[in-house]
């Protein structure tokens, strides 16, 4: 399956998702890392590894959807079937969606419908939840309101912060996006509306 990704910042679920590429654990060919940020650790991650990136700082654009139909262009280029939002930190509008030919998909950290947008550790601790998590989506046109995929919980402690918090969840994340990606690729995870079902494998 021939996989981009689109990142904003350090790329450490893009990291994870080439460690298991590295180890043979995903069936897929990565053919390119895109960022709206040219400071992007992602790109460097990427490059690391001869992967190809492309970046698109919004201030070379009129507006946001003259970036949008310039990435849409350069992922049709590259025969994109499957592309992984890791870390990008631009809500992709109703234009985008609709205009993708292949499944975006998303990882947040919360337990989705649980604490969408930004900040959800900060606010799975301000309304003093017991657990949280990570939850990998389908992209639609809402907020974090996507079919869900996998999700996998992870407790919080009397002592959390956010930044241990988001520690213990982001170690989660970078099990569960590379799961995520390779049950897509192997034709395992079947969508009817809402509802997602994994298949078993034989």
């Amino acid at each position: 399956m021939r996989v981009a990704v689109l990142a904003s910042g350090r790329g450490s679920n893009l990291q994870a998702l080439i460690d298991k590429w590295l180890e043979g654990f995903l069936p897929i060919t990565f053919v390119g890392v895109g960022s709206d940020n040219v400071n992007a650790e992602a790109l460097l991650r990427a490059q690391k590894v001869r992967i190809p990136v492309r970046v698109f700082p919004l201030d070379d654009y009129a507006d946001k959807k003259n970036q949008e139909i310039d990435i849409l262009n350069w992922l049709e280029d590259l025969d994109t079937e499957l592309l992984v939002l890791a870390g990008y930190m631009r809500v992709l509008s109703k234009y985008f969606i609709s205009n993708a030919t292949y499944p975006i998909i998303n990882i947040h950290p919360s337990l989705l419908p649980a604490f969408p947008g930004l900040n959800a550790q900060k606010q799975a601790l301000d309304y003093g939840v017991k657990v949280s998590g990570c939850t990998v989506h389908f992209v639609d046109e809402g907020m974090d309101t996507g079919p869900i995929i996998l999700q996998e919980a992870v407790p919080v402690y009397d002592g959390d912060d956010v930044a241990s918090l988001s520690k213990r969840i982001l170690k989660v994340e970078h099990q569960l996006y590379p799961e995520a990606v390779r049950l897509i690729a192997l034709g395992k995870v079947k969508r009817e509306g809402r509802k997602v079902s994994i298949l078993r494998e034989s």
